[in-house]
C-alpha cells in the first residue's frame, strides 16, 4: 500500500512516516499543500493522509482540488482543531475521515486500515464511462449492441484511466501499477497495450477515445 503524508511539521512528518514504514506502508512525504496536490495528481496512492493547516494551500483547498480532477482517493485529514465546523468543511470537501492533534499512533493506524478496508469492500464490480460499461470480474467492454473481452493488462489500465478520467495518466504510472513486475516492461509496452485498447474500444462504438497529451501521456476523453 503506498501512502503520500502531506503535513509542513517536519519532525511530526518523519516520525509518522518511519512508523507507516515499519507497518509495511510505502510512503512518500511532502511539506505544502501545493506539493501535496501536485504528488497525489502525478502519482498513484491508495490514500493520503493530509493535515489541514499547510503553507501554499491548506489540505482542504489541496483535497477539493484532487476532487475536482476527478481523484478518488481515500483522504484522512490530520487537524489541531478540534472545532466542528473544521470537520464539516473537510467532510464536505471530500475527506473521508478526520483525526484531531494529539493522537495515538496506534489510532491514526486504526484509523488508516479502517479507510482503506471500506475502500475495498466499496469497490464496485461495474464501472461505466460514456456509453461503456465495464465489468471488472469477467473483463468485458460492452455497449448496447456490442462487447469485447479484455487481457487482464488491458482491464487493469482501462480501469486506471476511467478511475481518472480526464485526468492525464503517465506512461510511468501504468509501469509501476501494471507492469512492475515484467522485465524489460518499458514505454514501447505501454504503448502497445493502449492500440489494443483503442482498436477494441473502437470495435464495440465506445463514445470515449484514449488520447495522447503533448507529454506522451494518456487521458481518457469522454464525449465529442
Amino acid at each position: 500500500m503506498k501512502i503520500l503524508l502531506a503535513d509542513d511539521e517536519r519532525e511530526l512528518t518523519k516520525a509518522l512516516s518511519a512508523i507507516l514504514k515499519f507497518n509495511k506502508y510505502d510512503v512518500d512525504c511532502v511539506y505544502d499543500g501545493e506539493a501535496a496536490y501536485e504528488a497525489a495528481l502525478a502519482n498513484h496512492y491508495d490514500a493520503l493522509i493530509f493535515d489541514i493547516m499547510m503553507p501554499k494551500m491548506s489540505g482542504v483547498e489541496a483535497l477539493a482540488a484532487l476532487r475536482k480532477k476527478n481523484i478518488k482517493t481515500p483522504v484522512l485529514l490530520l487537524t489541531a482543531k478540534a472545532e466542528f465546523s473544521d470537520r464539516i468543511t473537510g467532510l464536505d470537501a471530500g475527506a473521508d475521515d478526520y483525526l484531531t492533534k494529539p493522537f495515538h499512533t496506534g489510532e491514526l493506524l486504526a484509523r488508516l486500515r479502517a479507510m482503506l478496508r471500506r475502500t475495498t469492500d466499496t469497490d464496485q464490480e461495474i464501472m461505466t464511462c460514456g456509453n461503456v460499461i465495464f465489468n471488472k470480474g469477467t473483463l468485458e467492454i460492452s455497449v448496447t449492441t456490442a462487447s469485447f473481452m479484455l487481457a487482464a493488462k488491458e482491464a487493469k489500465m482501462l480501469e486506471l484511466l476511467i478511475d481518472r478520467v480526464n485526468t492525464p495518466v503517465s506512461e510511468q504510472q501504468f509501469i509501476e501499477r501494471i507492469f512492475e513486475s515484467d522485465e524489460g516492461s518499458d514505454n514501447g509496452v505501454v504503448f502497445l497495450y493502449i492500440s489494443y485498447l483503442r482498436n477494441k474500444l473502437n470495435a464495440i462504438g465506445a463514445d470515449i477515445r484514449i488520447e495522447t497529451t503533448e507529454n506522451n501521456d494518456y487521458i481518457l476523453i469522454t464525449g465529442d
